[in-house]
């Protein structure tokens, strides 16, 4: 691993766009011919800015070597996390088509829910509702697009946890930061070679760690993002008294955020009928937050119950 700060010597032509403090998000595309940058929630074009095809590709590779990882062509694809929480991805040739491709997501400021009122991304009552659902130890899954901003959500929830509730924070790649006194941090791990060794450390999923939360003694648990068949797992800790814990989920709405997770729960091959799915679903998770872009901004959608299928909304902005 490694800071932000240690790998930008390899990024000159877009060091002052990583040091920006208003950028949160810089895309290097077409083999270094488009740059690309998020600010205040909005994508952008910066334009006469380009990177060499050939100097991008050793910046990539030393940025790898940096975080102790590797990408070539035989390994064609980087994710990394560094030091201060950024995240790194790249992808070189035969995959990324047009040449090599770099993204970098930095790890900015905490918001709170105060600070996401006043940005607009939700309403007062919204916050209220959201604040006293977390205090009341009710589960909430928040449901939204890439880039719309259920981390940043999630953040701002989590950081209003009674101090005295004891959390496991289960992540495939870490980006929450709390700052509570009682928190243990579990972070998966996928099967890589380290370098110049050919045998793999086996992979650790965020299913396993799920599971070994459960001899932890958590108060709630948080889990990043559910994607697969550890959505089984989290339902059955869900609903064996972990009131209180939050996670997110890939989703356009809040209904098909919860179809989602059933299909999620599905690729457990437990042998669970979908109606028993929805169920457990239900008794888990007290309400979805749905986040979405409207108009190039960040906005809470809609706040719902699962078993309404998103359909009938308790606050929609």
């Amino acid at each position: 691993m490694s800071s932000l700060d240690r790998i930008l010597p390899f990024l000159r032509p877009i060091e002052d766009l990583l040091a920006d403090p208003d950028i949160t998000e810089v895309m290097v595309n077409a083999g270094g011919r488009r740059v690309f940058v998020e600010r205040a929630g909005r994508l952008q074009e910066i334009p006469d800015r380009v990177l060499e095809p050939r100097n991008l590709t050793v910046a990539i590779k030393n940025i790898a070597r940096a975080c102790g990882d590797e990408i070539s062509e035989h390994q064609p694809i980087l994710d990394a996390r560094l030091e201060d929480g950024s995240r790194v991805a790249a992808m070189f040739l035969p995959c990324s088509v047009d040449g090599p491709t770099l993204t970098v997501r930095k790890f900015g400021r905490r918001y709170s829910l105060t600070d996401l009122v006043t940005g607009g991304m939700l309403s007062e009552d919204q916050a209220s509702v959201l604040r006293d659902a977390v205090q009341q130890g009710r589960n909430i899954l928040i449901s939204g697009g890439t880039g719309t901003g259920k981390t940043t959500l999630l953040n701002a929830l989590a950081a209003t946890i009674p101090p005295q509730d004891r959390v496991v924070l289960i992540e495939e790649t870490s980006e929450i930061r709390l700052d509570l006194l009682n928190v243990v941090r579990f972070e998966a791990r996928r099967a890589v070679a380290p370098l110049g060794q050919e045998v793999q450390t086996p992979a650790v999923t965020i299913g396993e760690l799920v599971r070994a939360t459960l001899r932890h003694r958590p108060d709630r648990i948080i889990l990043g993002e559910v994607r697969g068949a550890e959505a089984f797992d989290l339902l059955q800790a869900l609903n064996t008294g972990h009131n209180g814990s939050l996670c997110t989920i890939h989703g356009n709405s809040a209904e098909q955020a919860v179809t989602r997770l059933a299909h999620c729960v599905l690729l457990a091959n437990v042998g669970l009928p979908v109606q028993a799915i929805h169920a457990a679903i239900d008794s888990a998770f007290d309400l979805v937050a749905h986040v979405e872009r409207n108009n190039g901004r960040r906005v809470l959608n809609t706040i719902a119950q699962p078993s309404e299928r998103g359909k009938d909304a308790l606050h929609r902005a």
